[in-house]
Order: structure tokens, then C-alpha cells, then sequence
């Protein structure tokens, strides 16, 4: 399959960016220097050049990206599967407004490609739902994508 690619977020992947969702990040890490896979979902776009998310300042994501800043998001959505490459950088240490110690990585996107394989479309993207006190979670949830979207890039 020829490969879509992009430098930014097309407007449809720029507004499945405007509210928590589910995703994969990669990152190389730092001991191993083998790719490094996680999960993530308090995840925004501010503008179709970049992407911010939240993650626990103590996470190796960070001690990853701190030695090696190129990264990849995986987004599955809009029908098909999508690699967002880019470089990663700590903007915010400790996100004010949160009560948990969350650092602000943004993403400085560089490529974006349609990598879903040939003749293939997504039926049902990924879904998930919290285990813990929705309350809490909803709370929590929407204090870290205010926080996200409120601070300056």
C-alpha cells in the first residue's frame, strides 16, 4: 500500500485530538536502546503541528524521551491506523491544577502516516473505560486535559 504522509494532523485527526482518547507511544529507551511501547490517553492537539500529553513525571517515557527525543504516536481512528513520528520534548515538569505530579510532554510533529495494511479498513476503534471511581476519574480527567489545553506552548 503507498502510504499517505503528511507533516501535520489532517483536520479529522486533529479533532479526534481535542479530547482524551486512547493511544500507543513509542519511544526508544534509554538502557536497552530497543523500542519502548506505552499506552497513553490524556492526550491534545493544540494546533495541526503539534501534540501535548500528560504522563507521571517519574515515568520512564520521560527518562526515555530526556535521552533520545524522537518518538511515534500510534492513533487508530477515521477508518484507519496512523503513525505521527516526531520529537518529543518535557515542556512542563510538574502541571499546575493537578494533583498528581504529571509532566507536559509536547510533540513536535514531523511526519504523519496512514500505515493501516492494503485493502483494509477500521470497523470499531479501541475503547476503554477506567476501573476506578468514575467520580474521581472524571474529575481527575478533566482537570488534565484543562491543564493541557491551558498551557502555553
Amino acid at each position: 500500500m503507498a502510504e499517505t504522509v503528511a507533516q501535520s494532523l489532517s483536520e479529522e485527526l486533529f479533532a479526534l485530538l481535542q479530547k482524551e482518547r486512547f493511544l500507543t507511544l513509542g519511544t526508544i529507551d534509554h538502557e536497552s536502546g530497543a523500542p519502548s511501547l506505552s499506552s497513553i490517553s490524556w492526550v491534545y492537539a493544540p494546533n495541526h503541528h503539534q501534540v501535548r500529553f500528560a504522563v507521571d513525571n517519574r515515568s520512564r517515557i520521560i527518562t526515555n524521551i530526556n535521552h533520545n527525543p524522537q518518538v511515534v504516536l500510534h492513533l487508530i481512528g477515521a477508518g484507519s491506523s496512523f503513525a505521527i513520528n516526531g520529537r518529543a520534548r518535557v515542556a512542563v515538569e510538574k502541571m499546575e491544577g493537578v494533583p498528581l505530579k504529571l509532566a507536559m510532554v509536547e510533540i513536535t510533529i514531523e511526519t504523519v502516516r496512514d500505515v493501516m495494511f492494503y485493502g483494509s479498513r477500521i470497523s470499531v476503534e479501541p475503547q476503554y473505560e477506567k476501573t476506578y471511581d468514575k467520580k474521581a476519574a472524571d474529575k481527575l480527567d478533566n482537570q488534565v486535559m484543562t491543564a493541557l489545553r491551558s498551557i502555553a506552548g
